[in-house]
């Protein structure tokens, strides 16, 4: 693994990932909207003697100007990818909608996960064993996508978005398999189980209940993180792999279905008005 980009780098699992691979001596790259924690990855990078290999790139993924910013910037900075890991996520309790139109969750959660695979493709197959991990909660089989009503206009909540913003998740790593089925990049859904992640992007009084619940119930970002690890290092032979924590997940479950994850890519194509 000797070039990373992470989306979602500059916290939790995200990071640490990022700090995994840059004390193994890799490139990495990480894409974060707060330029107090992109600076702090940096300073502990330093530390670490890795100084020139590490790269902060402040954005804010709901946005589809960020994320084409973003991936211009990988390409000038790497001459390739081995790995791309996508962590970021929030939740909102309150419906809003980014200046491009999709519903925040689903935007960060999704659509920037769409956009970052497939416009990073080219580079990532430059890779030897080249990997996309998408972190969420795989496995899970609540939630479902809204098809007349992406934006959730009817009945917002929490709860809602998130839920169908993972099925989706996880419904871009079958169609992305499917459509790469002679590529060598790897598609790997994971679902780490609870991990004591961070909360700051969590409104009061919610963080200060989660912070708790974090304590007494999470496990640690290190430990999250193992099995990523290990995939990552020796990538499965075939397209796609899903985990839920240290089990795999069987793909003919109906949240991975094929024929629906092949509907959400040409719908996300053309609301993208994108030719991938």
């Amino acid at each position: 693994m000797d070039d990373l980009f992470v989306a979602g780098g500059t916290s939790g699992m995200g990071k640490g990932l990022a700090m995994h691979y840059l004390r193994r001596g890799a490139r990495v790259t990480v894409a974060g909207s707060d330029p107090a924690r992109g600076e702090q990855f940096l300073e502990e990078a330093a530390r670490l003697g890795a100084a020139d290999r590490a790269a902060f790139i402040r954005a804010d993924l709901t946005k589809l100007a960020d994320n084409r910013l973003v991936m211009d910037k990988i390409k000038e900075r790497h001459r390739k990818l081995d790995g791309l890991v996508l962590t970021a996520m929030r939740t909102y309790p309150r419906r809003t909608l980014t200046p491009d139109g999709f519903e925040s969750t689903f935007a960060l959660y999704y659509v920037s996960r769409f956009v970052l695979s497939y416009g990073l493709t080219d580079w990532l197959e430059r890779g030897e064993r080249p990997v996309i991990v998408s972190v969420g909660g795989t496995g899970m089989t609540k939630g479902a996508i809204h098809w007349d009503d992406l934006t959730l206009r009817r009945g917002y909540s929490l709860i809602r978005a998130t839920l169908q913003a993972g099925r989706a998740n996880d419904l871009l790593g079958v169609a992305y398999a499917e459509n790469h089925k002679h590529g060598k990049t790897r598609f790997l859904l994971i679902h780490p189980g609870y991990t004591n992640s961070g909360t700051n992007h969590v409104r009061q009084p919610w963080r200060a209940i989660m912070r708790l619940m974090g304590r007494l119930f999470a496990q640690p970002v290190e430990r999250s993180i193992q099995p990523m690890i290990r995939l990552m290092d020796d990538p499965p032979p075939q397209p796609l792999v899903a985990w839920d924590r240290n089990r795999p997940v069987d793909l003919s479950l109906p949240s991975l279905d094929k024929a629906n994850a092949l509907k959400l890519y040409g719908l996300t194509k053309h609301l993208l008005d994108d030719p991938v």
